[in-house]
C-alpha cells in the first residue's frame, strides 16, 4: 500500500471529485484514477460509487478512510521527529573537563532539551576509540596532544590549553625532586615528560594518580610538583592555594577536542550538543 495513494484518496474526499484532485495534486486525471484502481484492487473492495457526475464513498470506503488518514498523519509525525531533540545521548567527557567546563554547559542543555536522557561516562585514553565504535557513546571531550586524529573519528579542536607547573604555596615546604604524574595513559604526562627532558631537571621520584584533583590536593600538601592544564587549577591559583608557573606556548601543549565517529548518524540531540559545547568553548 503506497501512501501517494492513500493521498489521492484523501485529496478525492476532500476536493469533491478525480479531476479537482488531479488539479491540486499536480497529477494526470489518469494518474488519479489509475491510484484508486491500485487501492481498489489491493484492498480487494470498491472504494468509490461513480453515479453520474458524483464520486461517492462506498460503505467500505466510509470505514477504510479513518484508517487511511490516520496512516497519513502518522507518516507526517515521523518526519516532524527529527525537528525535536530527544532519546537518549551518552557523552563521554575527560575528568578535568567534567569537573571545570562541562556542569553549566549540562545544566544549559538540561533547560533547552527536557526530552533528551541525558548520560555521561568518564574517559579515559585508551576508551575512546572502543567507546565510539561500539556506541557506548555518542560524542566524546577529551584532552589530547596537539594534532590528535583517529582514522574513524572526526576530531575537532575546540581549545589549545595552557599548562602550568604547581608547586605548594610558599608557606609549605616541598618535596625536592619529586613529580607526580597523572596516570600512565594520559594526554598530559608526556607533555609534563618532554618539558622536564628540555629544562633538565633532575626528577629523584615519581608518583602517579588517576585523580587530577588527588595530584591538586597532594601538591598543597607538598608532596611534589605537577603539570595541569590552567583551567582546572585557575581557581586555587586566584586563591594562593598553589602557585603556578605557565610553560611556554611554544612547547608541546594538550589541547580539547570533541570527537565523533565519522560513520555517526548526528542526531537532533546531538547536533545540539555540538553546537552547545561550541558555543560554550569560545569562552574557555
Amino acid at each position: 500500500m503506497e501512501l501517494r495513494h492513500l493521498i489521492t484518496l484523501k485529496t478525492i474526499v476532500e476536493k469533491g471529485g478525480f479531476k479537482k484532485a488531479a488539479e491540486h495534486l499536480g497529477y494526470a486525471q489518469s494518474s488519479v484514477t489509475a491510484h484508486v484502481k491500485e487501492l481498489e484492487a489491493e484492498v480487494g473492495k470498491p472504494l468509490f460509487d461513480r453515479i453520474g457526475k458524483k464520486v461517492l464513498l462506498t460503505h467500505y470506503g466510509q470505514q477504510f478512510l479513518p484508517y487511511a488518514l490516520k496512516i497519513i498523519e502518522l507518516y507526517n509525525q515521523a518526519l516532524m521527529t527529527d525537528d525535536e531533540p530527544a532519546g537518549d545521548l551518552t557523552l563521554g567527557i575527560s575528568e578535568s573537563l567534567m569537573i571545570c567546563r562541562v556542569p553549566t554547559l549540562l545544566v544549559e542543555y538540561r533547560k533547552l532539551h527536557p526530552n533528551v536522557n541525558l548520560s555521561l561516562k568518564s574517559l579515559d585514553y585508551q576508551d575512546v576509540m572502543s567507546c565510539l565504535q561500539t556506541g557506548e557513546i555518542d560524542l566524546a571531550l577529551v584532552l589530547e596532544k596537539d594534532g590528535w586524529e583517529m582514522a574513524e573519528l572526526h576530531c575537532e579542536r575546540l581549545i589549545r590549553e595552557k599548562m602550568v607547573v604547581i608547586s605548594p604555596p610558599q608557606e609549605k615546604s616541598i618535596e625536592l625532586g619529586t613529580v607526580l604524574y597523572t596516570e600512565r595513559s594520559c594526554s598530559y604526562k608526556a607533555v609534563f615528560k618532554d618539558y622536564i627532558d628540555y629544562n633538565q631537571m633532575d626528577v629523584k621520584g615519581s608518583l602517579e594518580f588517576q585523580s587530577i584533583e588527588a595530584i591538586k590536593q597532594c601538591v598543597r600538601s607538598g608532596l611534589g610538583i605537577s603539570m595541569v592544564p590552567y583551567f582546572s587549577v585557575k581557581e586555587e591559583l586566584e586563591g594562593n592555594k598553589l602557585i603556578g608557573n605557565e610553560v611556554e606556548s611554544d612547547r608541546p601543549t594538550i589541547s580539547t577536542f570533541l570527537a565523533y565517529h565519522k560513520d555517526k548518524w548526528l542526531s537532533p540531540a546531538m547536533n545540539s550538543m555540538v553546537t552547545l559545547i561550541k558555543s560554550h568553548a569560545q569562552s574557555w
